[in-house]
């Protein structure tokens, strides 16, 4: 992967640069750059708790109740009062515990940050916080340590760094003086003395930290509740202006017109659908527990229903994240073991670097004990190989292991061997595999090439058919690597996702802002097969235009490079194995390895979406047949249909136990499934108006054969609408008649039924309202009954039509 420049040729112009020396800054030098440039530390912006929670409280739907109230509390009609107050504290609390954790992903990444350095001050090396860092210090980095800040390394001889977590490479990189290395990468090998370059936020870590913090964008699900909460607001300030000038008009008293306005505000709010929803999404959250995907953000299970596009990372989440050995070619040796042997003789096994614990631990240790180790010169990446002396019996001979072109240089003059061993390599290059030649001298001392091994890091057994089953799902899978074009390109082939790979270095360019990017490199990203050689920014770009043309995107990662991306997309993945930063910043985190988890998590959630949908079309249906039914009450026929109490036990009554709708039996959609507001709200409000008609139809059969008073009549109405309420949501649960399968779950079903009987004794026994017969209860229950085929056939039409 190609580093990141940091302006400077060499540590020398940099050293001019920065006013320093190799001798290290002096105490009063460091002390004025330490005011100049701030602590080596992440900048922590936290928002006031407090100030998070009163934001739950401003909102469309958090207006209407908390205008509910406060007309409840004018008129002193204190049993609404506290139900509505109950109710919009209830709703608050649900959306506060799921508030955003951009926090949380910050903390996580600053607790991967170095928090010791060794500094030369005043010519001396000394222990130092990290955090005091300031650039032009020069800072000792050895085998194990986590890498302070930027720095450009000026003296040693190399070092084996481990920066997989911020870009991505599957391998550790190999560095020398005047190459570059990363705060928050890992020391594998070696030790080097550095110049600091930037610090905290300015660090290539802090700058991924900082896309963290600006990512995000709002839900799906919060831009429809908020619609949703528009939309019966005008309805709300069409009528209540209405109801007020014709009241004013007939010189009607203040009290009185208050009491109508809340009656109708209270019919036009739907209390419980932000609580019903989240609960919903909360019990969808510990069903998907069961199949291993932990939900920290409840939203994100409504976008997993709607996700179109699924960006993978590689490393670790379509691979194994774990060397292999590929085919091995054969010169000198007789068989696979025989150049394992020979390359295992080369290597080191302590245990400290990948590649040679690979080879060590191909080898059974009885096969090592005939040959004796006599001296043994490290890989560096001057000679780019490592070369030990042995002795076998009588026997002394030399192994060697390295880069292959220059085993291959060392090894023979013949043409045909050469040209033919180079072609080996370029065609394993080609498929992105590492290779590394082996050979071993012979009688006269002269190296014989033993032969060539690949490594790889191979895809998990479950990777291919995963993708396959997305794909079936209506989801595109585009890889996103750090990794360079040949590496991604075959992994991606193997797993079925086309090789057209793109070099993201190369695509973004010196594009800079990624919030504006032109037109022809956003249509690029769209009909990319994947992307090679990304840095974070890159992939926080990927993912941020690709929601801008349109599309609901998921990301999958496990490394602090990935968190951006995490945080910034509709649903941000952290597979199994993943770094605490990654998984703060993620939505749903797997804690299996694979991703075959993925697949049944959107098969759960939309199901889930299936069953959210249909208690939003139920409940914009029923507060439109509300709403429209006392405004229409009020101003014709100049009769209030219920009290404010029925309207707040009504709600009651129907979200309370339609809670139950989360374990509703559905099913799963073959397409992602999308908020359609418009649809959505054109088939509820038909809905909504023709059941206002049948609400209207019963008042006149009760006019015309029992000539009830106005308290009875009201009553009869209430029960009408808890009836007909739930009558409604059998019809709204799926596309298809009421009776067809897939039928209600028994919970669902038996917490209706129990709603029904309660309705019945409150109606019966006169419980906060004037009691009726059991005839007029019967009579309902028919009219009821039978209008609920009127109004399926009316959603079908609907649904036909729009």
């Amino acid at each position: 992967m190609a580093e990141k420049q940091t302006g400077w040729a060499t540590y020398k112009e940099a050293l001019d640069q920065l006013d320093t020396t190799l001798s290290g800054l002096s105490s009063k030098s460091a002390q004025d750059r330490l005011h100049r440039f701030g602590y080596n530390e992440l900048e922590d912006k936290r928002e006031s708790k407090w100030l998070q929670f009163f934001k739950t409280y401003w909102g469309p739907i958090p207006w209407l109740i908390e205008i509910a109230a406060v007309l409840s509390a004018v008129i002193r009609h204190w049993p609404d009062f506290f139900i509505i107050l109950f109710m919009l504290v209830l709703n608050s609390l649900i959306e506060f515990i799921q508030s955003s954790k951009a926090q949380d992903a910050l903390a996580a990444l600053k607790s991967s940050m170095a928090l010791q350095a060794r500094v030369k001050r005043d010519g001396k090396w000394t222990d130092l916080p990290a955090r005091e860092l300031i650039p032009g210090d020069i800072v000792h980095i050895e085998n194990g340590d986590i890498v302070p800040a930027d720095c450009l390394l000026c003296d040693g001889k190399y070092l084996s760094v481990d920066q997989a977590a911020l870009t991505g490479e599957s391998l550790p990189v190999d560095k020398v003086v005047n190459d570059v290395i990363y705060s928050g990468s890992v020391v594998k090998q070696g030790n080097m003395q550095a110049l600091v370059t930037s610090t905290g936020s300015q660090t290539f870590f802090g700058n991924t930290a900082k896309l963290v913090q600006s990512a995000g964008n709002i839900s799906h699900f919060q831009e429809s509740v908020l619609g949703i909460g528009k939309f019966l607001i005008y309805g709300t300030l069409l009528f209540s202006v209405l109801i007020i000038a014709k009241e004013l008009y007939q010189q009607a008293p203040v009290l009185s017109i208050i009491e109508l306005v809340l009656v109708l505000v209270i019919a036009s709010i739907p209390v419980a659908m932000p609580a019903v929803l989240s609960v919903t999404m909360a019990l969808g959250a510990l069903l998907l527990s069961k199949k291993k995907a932990i939900v920290s953000h409840l939203q994100a299970i409504e976008e997993l229903a709607s996700v179109d596009i699924l960006c993978s990372d590689k490393t670790g989440t379509l691979t194994q994240n774990k060397l292999t050995f590929g085919d091995p070619v054969l010169y000198a040796a007789d068989s696979p073991e025989t150049l394992n042997l020979v390359a295992a003789m080369a290597s080191s096994p302590d245990g400290k670097d990948a590649i040679d614990s690979l080879i060590c631990g191909s080898v059974k240790s009885e096969c090592m004990q005939p040959f004796e180790r006599l001296e043994f010169i490290p890989f560096d990446p001057v000679s780019k190989r490592s070369e030990a002396s042995i002795k076998e019996g009588e026997q002394l001979f030399k192994v060697t292991k390295g880069a292959p072109q220059v085993i291959i240089d060392l090894c023979t003059d013949n043409n045909e061997v050469r040209d033919n061993a180079l072609e080996h390599v370029r065609e394993m290059a080609a498929k992105g595999l590492r290779t590394l030649g082996v050979a071993r001298t012979d009688n006269q001392g002269h190296y014989q090439l033993t032969g060539l091994l690949s490594l790889f890091d191979p895809p998990r057994a479950d990777s291919k058919e995963v993708i396959a089953q997305a794909r079936a799902y209506g989801l595109n899978v585009k890889m996103v690597t750090g990794d360079d074009l040949a590496i991604g390109r075959e992994i991606s082939d193997q797993l079925g996702l086309g090789k057209e790979l793109l070099a993201a270095d190369d695509l973004f360019d010196d594009q800079s802002d990624m919030e504006n990017l032109p037109d022809p490199v956003k249509k690029t990203i769209v009909e990319a097969e994947g992307f090679a050689r990304v840095f974070p920014e890159h992939k926080y770009g990927i993912v941020k235009n690709l929601q801008k043309s349109g599309f609901v995107v998921a990301m999958t990662g496990d490394g602090v490079n990935d968190a951006p991306a995490l945080k910034q997309a509709d649903v941000g993945i952290a597979v199994s194995g993943a770094t605490d930063a990654a998984r703060a910043a993620a939505d749903l985190i797997l804690t299996l390895p694979g991703l075959s988890v993925i697949i049944q998590a959107v098969e759960e959630a939309r199901r889930i979406f299936a069953r959210m949908i249909s208690y939003v079309n139920y409940r914009i249906a029923m507060t439109i047949n509300l709403m429209v039914f006392v405004a229409v009450s009020v101003l014709l026929l100049r009769v209030v249909p219920l009290s404010a109490i029925m309207i707040v036990i009504l709600a009651l009554l129907d979200d309370i136990p339609i809670i139950t709708i989360a374990y509703d039996n559905t099913r799963s959609s073959s397409e992602p499934m999308k908020w359609q507001l418009k649809k959505v709200l054109t088939v509820a409000s038909g809905l909504g108006l023709v059941s206002v008609i049948g609400n209207f139809g019963l008042m006149a059969l009760m006019t015309q054969f029992y000539q009830l008073s106005t308290d009875l009549m009201q009553t009869v109405m209430f029960l009408q609408l808890v009836v007909a309420g739930h009558l409604l949501l059998f019809i709204c649960r799926h596309d298809d008649w009421f009776w067809m399968k897939p039928w209600p779950s028994p919970k669902l079903f038996l917490a209706i039924v129990l709603t029904q009987i309660v309705a019945v004794l409150i109606c019966a026994f006169g419980l906060l309202m004037p009691a009726i017969s059991f005839e007029l209860i019967g009579v309902v229950w028919l009219y009821a009954f039978a209008w609920m085929f009127i109004l399926n056939g009316v959603r079908k039409v609907l649904r036909g039509v729009v």
